[in-house]
């Protein structure tokens, strides 16, 4: 579904916009399994502690008034490659009903290019294993899959 109006607005998230982030987390299988309530208070400590951190930043993509989009860029400082800052990708989201417009791809560029701004060396990103046609998708925007994964997740 194109957009009818002006290009959808991508900026950096505010505290009002944590329903909508929760929503959008909320909308799929693996989503509705992981995620609680939108108005859990959790997720506004959760925001901002993110909010604090100068190295992460939640966007939200934006048309027509309504958060449609949201991904989070996570700057990783390190010691390996000579210290090459790098940038992590997480909780890529577009409205299931907005899918297939090449809003998904804008919002990953322009993530992209804000950790290029700020001097990353590289992008990277995961992606649950059973997410098949993400895989697709962020290969069509030229990632590739060079590394596997590990988890230890506490209760």
């Amino acid at each position: 579904m194109a957009t009818s109006g002006p290009d959808p607005l991508i900026r950096p998230a505010s505290r009002a916009d944590v329903p909508a982030i929760v929503a959008l987390l909320r909308d799929d299988p693996l989503g509705r399994e992981r995620e609680g309530e939108p108005d859990d208070p959790a997720y506004g400590a959760a925001f901002e502690a993110v909010e604090r951190d100068p190295n992460c930043t939640i966007y939200v993509m934006e048309d027509a008034g309504a958060v449609i989009g949201c991904a989070q860029l996570i700057l990783l400082a390190g010691l390996s490659r000579r210290g090459m800052l790098r940038g992590q990708i997480e909780a890529v989201r577009i409205a299931a009903s907005r899918r297939n417009a090449g809003l998904g791809g804008r919002l990953v560029a322009h993530l992209v290019e804000a950790a290029r701004a700020r001097g990353c060396g590289t992008v990277q990103l995961t992606s649950d294993k059973t997410r098949l046609e993400a895989h697709r998708f962020y290969g069509s925007l030229g990632f590739t899959a060079s590394h596997e994964g590990f988890k230890l997740t506490f209760a």
